[in-house]
């Protein structure tokens, strides 16, 4: 049997590229599985329990308890998801490849509470209830608020989450702060990826689909004992298909994916009371990605009227720069301005978004007896090499735009876990290394000075000159980033159903970095800071474009968190808790560039580093169970207060000479609260249903310097705080700050709402017993805004997605083999919809998206052995 199970590791890496892994949720016999949901989803068969590896494993490795309770490790122990005082969806891997989940940006459309945002891998944004991570701006010098771990390894760069998921058991989304298990970078809430384990019983799995666009995904996975004591899994994918937005300046296909990802894990029982797992994984996507499209023109402040015409705003200023004279609306002519639903771009810059991640983990588990000792060890890198179009066009503006950054990190955790009658409790210490170098570029074009520069104040003739064609910018971004902390958590059961819950957490924190901004003209000359004031007119030009900086911020703190949690169970199956936790999001350091002084061209000190936020949290929560465990209904209220928020900002005083793309600074304070339900029922074996529901109201509730909306940016001059938008012309004046408190955080839907369900009839096929099954999943929010300061024209309206898949899967036989052939469309009905907009740069009124996938369909098969 060994030799085989050697063998068929060896066949699944052969192939890899061909056959794919289907990563879902160990199955309970479906009698036994009433629930395939916490706030979340049913798999396909309706049974979403997996096998974890949490403190206390069971030697059977099912994870499900005889109820065919679903098992998590949100508290680093094996408990029933029904059982654990926090609100927690739990997705399975069957679920998450049946409804196309194949990473963090399609799990949000099953995890209501859950935003991803993301206008490239860099640029990516992860948010729980309206919290985790300022929107449309990565800064290597800030954390994320919602951590993302897998196998108990924290992933520190976000862009992780826009890999495909390999060979995964089961995912857990823990909403609300985190902060004394999972640290500092879970104020919103954490992701914990748990995936499928080596076994000493043999048992392989492929998969491979086909689809439009091109599309085919193909993945595999085999394990099974090396020796008595050791065994091993090796798991593969590839995924493959065209772009879906037509670029109709390089006449190709644009954001198309391409990502393969391989996984090996080595599992040895050293002894009878000790576990050692040793894991390498490396994943690779490289893509021409990430295309934008036109999504509108809204009026600014910015320019004058010459001749009927606002001459340095986006319709004129296209119009120039394109060798036309300005107010003949050659804009219009274009097809890639007719509107995000036709996914054409122009634009003309190269694309690229490459990166690989990686790394390996070596976990070690000692069974003392009382209790559990864990000792985690791992290092992870992650290499990006982009290339962008930061002006939007078809225009040569911006030639140029690329920050490749290399990180490495390395974490050490070591934990104890006892379990008593009467206590439970956890202590354990973490830390965390980090090194980025970014070394970033970026070029103006042919076009620039034409879209950047103002002809009415050219004393110099720099217009006509051309003065920007070929200025250069070379960035060098370094930083290192140490955290350790120590932390407890205590469960003690004082009466029977009830459970007091203390948490505390120590946290010290250092960063040091540096940002250099070399910039040279096109003949190669050196332009320093002091020429804002002392330069020629085509210096001081050039220097309002692209700003020469260098400074070298640190930041060190340490910070308390605590929580306690008190839970009753008013019934067998009927659970309560209360929770207050008070924590933090670490500070940080802006490593993008900050404001400069507009006399001398220096950096402001003051914007260097960012304070940490406060959190504050309280949530009430009811996990219920009826009808012999056929119908869930878990209902949560929360309110979280942070002080010191953490935003983007962008400079709007004439004192100052802002940066190309902000920076992050404080807000004094913010709120979100809201209710979430989430539901399921599953009368029979042949149907399941769920629905999960979300209210948030996520607010400012005290930001009066905020920067104006998009619609009243680019003046000339700064006066007052008068924010409210004109109905008439533009006057050519911004005011200096704007009070936005009461105002709707970005990136959060007020209501948000996840459902789907399966039904199933006994069929047989090819002398084989099995189901024919139907099943639906939808989402729907509301409209939310796309900007750190709302405004209507940065509101983007609401939308529905639904997708459906059919087919058939055989009961698996009596040498534990299955197969399930079935076909899926996902947006069914072709929705167009905008993710994310950006604004283009120097308030010319632009407005572009980054559009969703349209619809697309397919087919799957997909063996078990």
């Amino acid at each position: 049997m060994h030799s085989f199970v050697r063998s068929g590791l060896l066949a699944a890496t052969a192939l890899g590229s061909a056959l794919p892994l289907q990563a879902h949720a160990e199955e309970v016999p479906a009698s036994a599985a009433p629930i395939a949901t916490v706030s979340a989803t049913v798999d396909a068969a309706g049974a979403d329990s997996a096998a974890v590896d949490g403190e206390q494993r069971s030697s059977a490795g099912t994870g499900a308890t005889d109820q065919g309770d679903i098992v998590v490790t949100a508290r680093h122990r094996n408990e029933t998801s029904q059982s654990v005082p926090l609100a927690i969806a739990v997705v399975g891997g069957d679920h998450i490849d049946n409804t196309g989940a194949f990473n963090v940006g399609r799990l949000q459309q099953l995890t209501p509470t859950l935003q991803f945002y993301s206008s490239n891998p860099r640029n990516t944004s992860v948010n729980v209830r309206g919290f985790g991570a300022p929107l449309g701006l990565t800064n290597d010098g800030i954390d994320q608020g919602v951590g993302i771990y897998v196998d108990d390894v924290y992933y520190s760069r976000v862009a992780s989450s826009t890999f495909d998921f390999l060979d995964v058991a089961q995912i857990e989304v823990l909403r609300g702060p985190q902060g004394t298990l999972y640290g500092k970078n879970t104020t919103a809430g954490a992701i914990n990826i748990t995936s499928r384990q080596p076994t000493f019983d043999p048992e392989g799995r492929a998969e491979v689909s086909f689809g439009n666009y091109g599309y085919v995904q193909a993945k595999a996975a085999v394990s099974g004992p090396l020796s008595d004591t050791l065994a091993a899994r090796i798991a593969i994918s590839e995924t493959k298909r065209n772009g879906t937005i037509w670029n109709s300046t390089t006449n190709k296909w644009n954001n198309d994916q391409s990502n393969t990802g391989l996984r090996a894990q080595l599992l040895w029982k050293a002894a009878s009371n000790l576990e050692v797992s040793l894991a390498g994984d490396w994943s690779h996507q490289n893509t021409l990605c990430c295309a934008t499209v036109f999504y509108a023109y809204v009026p600014t402040q910015k320019g004058v009227l010459v001749g009927g015409v606002l001459n340095r705003q986006y319709p004129a200023l296209y119009d120039v720069a394109a060798g036309k004279a300005a107010g003949t609306n050659a804009y219009l002519t274009n097809p890639a301005n007719q509107g995000f639903a036709n996914r054409i771009s122009d634009v003309d810059g190269e694309l690229r978004a490459k990166q690989s991640i990686g790394g390996a983990s070596l976990r070690a588990k000692l069974d003392l007896g009382a209790g559990t000792l864990t000792s985690i060890s791992a290092w992870r890198f992650w290499n990006w090499d982009p290339s962008n179009d930061r002006d939007f066009t078809a225009l040569r503006i911006t030639t140029k735009s690329q920050n490749p950054s290399k990180q490495q990190q390395f974490t050490q955790e070591l934990r104890y876990n006892q379990h008593s009658d009467a206590l439970d409790f956890q202590l354990g210490t973490f830390y965390y290394y980090q090194v980025v170098n970014t070394n970033g570029y970026q070029e103006q074009g042919a076009a620039a000075t034409k879209w950047l520069l103002s002809p009415s104040s050219d004393p110099a003739n720099v217009y006509n000159l051309n003065v920007l064609n070929g200025l250069n910018s070379t960035n060098t971004i370094r930083l290192a980033n140490t955290s350790w902390s120590v932390y407890g958590q205590a469960s003690w059961r004082p009466l029977p159903g009830l459970t007091i819950q203390p948490g505390a957490r120590v946290n010290y924190d250092k960063k040091s970095g540096s940002y250099n901004a070399v910039v040279r003209d096109a003949a190669g000359n050196l332009l320093t800071p002091g020429m804002v004031s002392t330069g020629t007119p085509t210096q001081k030009a050039q220097i309002g474009v692209l700003l020469p900086e260098s400074y070298a911020p640190s930041f060190s703190a340490w910070n308390l968190s605590y929580d306690l949690t008190l839970s009753y169970d008013i019934a067998p199956d009927v659970h309560t808790y209360a929770t207050y936790s008070k924590t933090f999001q670490t500070g940080g350091i802006n490593l993008n560039g900050v404001p400069a002084d507009a006399t001398t061209g220096l950096p402001q000190t003051q914007y260097q580093t960012v304070a940490p936020e406060g959190v504050h949290h309280f949530e009430l929560g009811i996990k219920s169970q009826f009808f012999d465990r056929k119908v869930t209904l878990n209902l949560a209220a929360f309110r979280t207060d942070i002080s010191n928020y953490q935003a983007v900002f962008s400079s709007n005083n004439a004192a100052s000479l802002s940066t190309l793309r902000g920076y992050v600074a404080n807000v004094p304070k913010v709120r979100s609260q809201g209710i979430e339900a989430d539901f399921s029922v599953r009368p029979s074996e042949r149907f399941n249903a769920y629905a999960n529901f979300a209210y948030t109201d996520a607010t400012y509730r005290e930001f009066t310097n905020a920067p104006p909306p998009i619609e009243l940016s680019g003046g000339s001059t700064f006066s007052g705080t008068n924010c409210t938008i004109p109905t008439a012309l533009p006057a050519n004046v911004s005011p200096v700050s704007c009070n936005i408190s009461g105002q709707q955080l970005p990136g959060v839907s007020k209501y948000s709402l996840s459902l789907g369900g399966e039904g199933n009839l006994p069929v047989k096929f090819f002398g084989k017993d099995g189901q024919i099954f139907l099943g639906a999943d939808g989402n729907t929010r509301s409209s939310f805004s796309s900007n750190a300061t709302p405004s209507p024209a940065a509101t983007l309206p609401g939308y529905t997605l639904v997708n459906f898949r059919f087919g058939w899967r055989s009961d698996r036989d009596d040498k534990g083999r299955k197969i399930d052939v079935y076909g899926w469309v996902r947006n069914a009905f072709d929705k167009g919809y905008v993710e994310q907009l950006q604004v283009a740069p120097n308030s010319v009124g632009l407005l572009v998206a980054n559009i969703g996938d349209p619809r697309t369909f397919g087919g799957t098969v997909k063996v078990e052995f």
